[in-house]
């Protein structure tokens, strides 16, 4: 089935660079193999069941009117499962909030949810585990 759809010119650029590096004959594969990649971390996601803790990593343009006052409100809201965040400054443009969390991983992904869909988000990783071990009792 063919499709269409709009992207920046400067993300364009870099998935153009990501596919001649990792040598696809089409842009076509390139998108296939990166919607496959997206389904499954979000079944995965969607599969964790239990108390996690993890990382959520933001990066978000500081410029987009009112992007940092969500962040801040969805973090407010979410407080009792946010341990720590940390702010760098990665350009002139865009900011990092690193943001430690534990907790019922239903809130933590629904945190990660709500960031994802904040205006001037533009990217939202997740990388947990879940709390304890086997030895633990």
């Amino acid at each position: 089935m063919r499709i269409s759809m709009s992207l920046p010119r400067s993300l364009l650029k870099e998935f153009d660079e990501v596919i001649d590096d990792r040598g696809y004959r089409s842009r076509s594969k390139g998108i296939r193999d990166a919607i496959k990649d997206y389904i499954v971390r979000y079944r995965w996601m969607n599969e964790m069941k239990g108390e996690y803790i993890g990382i959520l990593a933001v990066i978000y343009d500081h410029h987009y009117t009112g992007v940092m006052e969500d962040l801040t409100d969805v973090q407010h809201r979410f407080r009792q499962y946010i341990n720590a965040v940390m702010h760098l400054h990665m350009s002139e443009d865009h900011c990092l909030e690193v943001i430690v969390v534990k907790g019922d991983v239903e809130y933590i992904r629904s945190l990660t949810e709500k960031i994802m869909r904040l205006k001037g988000v533009e990217h939202v990783k997740l990388t947990s585990t879940a709390t304890g071990s086997p030895d633990n009792t």
